[in-house]
């Protein structure tokens, strides 16, 4: 029972790549997430974030997702450049500003406003949001718009569980979704460069598609700050950016809603944003992608490869856009 409070496709584990780049914490914290040993706390419920940074996750379920082999060349993106390359304009626009400027953010405590055509209306604290709810380790391909990609283990608990739990009424046809919006722990949104908060959204069967993931963690341990602390989302079969990072509002809409960069660029970015090689960005093309942490040239580049539609998840979700015109509902 949720509590409502109303107070402000795989890699082989073979191919697992280890990571070295943790910084190291407190030796009791990564005790006693690992083993559970804090009477009475759940995985979420580990002092301030900030402390906690680093922890290992406890209890994660392995899935389809992690022992089914993605394919050959799909190894995991080292951590170091997992956490060190985004896109995440509240902390700067560049791609290493979230990792020097995300310590400002504070992700705990974390409340998640749940409203709109929904049973189950309020203000829920972070943890009661997901208590109930086992993480799962999912390694996904991700792809951004500027045609780089990762591939990336993530952990999470998958959306529909909790879309289910908050009980949307028959109205619901879509998930809207908020970032925090607070100029002193983001800093970056000191500056129009997008219209305040981030926003994004889902039709609600990409919302219940058994891929889409609340992710909490990465690589076995919580979410960095510069990933999307504590709570964000992840749609591997779509560009980057429809995956919102620190997520405070989940609202269930009858019409479709408005999303950030469609906003800000309507003729670049359109609401769908699946991963489609055919269908070029107006200003480059989206034909090939060049993956992260791979071997480099004498230049300093990974090989490019070819794109895949939908991200290689064309089996998973194909069938929800049946019909439609990608070219033009892209």
């Amino acid at each position: 029972m949720l509590i409502r409070h109303r107070r402000a496709s795989d890699v082989l584990p073979s191919e697992i790549t280890p990571h070295s780049s943790f910084l190291k914490r407190r030796e009791f914290l990564r005790a006693a997430a690992a083993t559970g040993a804090i009477a009475g706390l759940g995985p979420f419920m580990l002092t301030d974030r900030a402390e906690a940074a680093g922890v290992k996750l406890p209890n994660i379920q392995k899935t389809k997702w992690t022992t089914d082999a993605l394919g050959k060349d799909d190894k995991l993106t080292p951590f170091k450049d997992v956490k060190t390359y985004n896109n995440f304009y509240e902390f700067g626009t560049g791609k290493g500003d979230p990792a020097r400027n995300a310590h400002t953010l504070k992700p705990k405590p974390w409340s998640v406003v749940v409203d709109g055509a929904v049973e189950k209306p309020g203000r829920y604290d972070y943890d009661d949001l997901l208590r109930g709810h086992a993480l799962e380790e999912r390694v996904y391909r991700f792809r951004c718009v500027e045609a780089w990609s990762m591939v990336i283990p993530w952990v999470g608990v998958p959306l529909a569980a909790i879309i289910k739990r908050l009980g949307p009424t028959a109205g619901a046809k879509y998930v809207a979704f908020e970032t925090l919006v607070d100029t002193e722990q983001m800093p970056g949104q000191k500056r129009s460069v997008l219209q305040w908060p981030y926003r994004e959204g889902l039709r609600m069967d990409e919302a219940m598609n058994p891929l889409t993931l609340m992710a909490v963690g990465v690589y076995g341990e919580e979410m960095p700050n510069q990933n999307g602390a504590p709570i964000r989302l992840v749609t591997p079969w779509k560009y980057g950016f429809k995956s919102i990072k620190s997520i405070v509002r989940i609202s269930f809409t009858e019409k479709q809603p408005p999303t950030s960069w469609n906003m800000s660029a309507p003729r670049e970015y359109g609401f769908f944003s699946n991963v489609n090689p055919l269908v070029s960005h107006p200003r480059w093309s989206q034909a090939k992608e060049r993956r992260l942490g791979g071997k480099t040239n004498i230049f300093g580049f990974t090989a490019k490869r070819p794109t895949l539609m939908f991200n290689g998840y064309e089996e998973e979700v194909a069938a929800l856009y049946k019909g439609m015109d990608m070219a033009r509902n892209y």
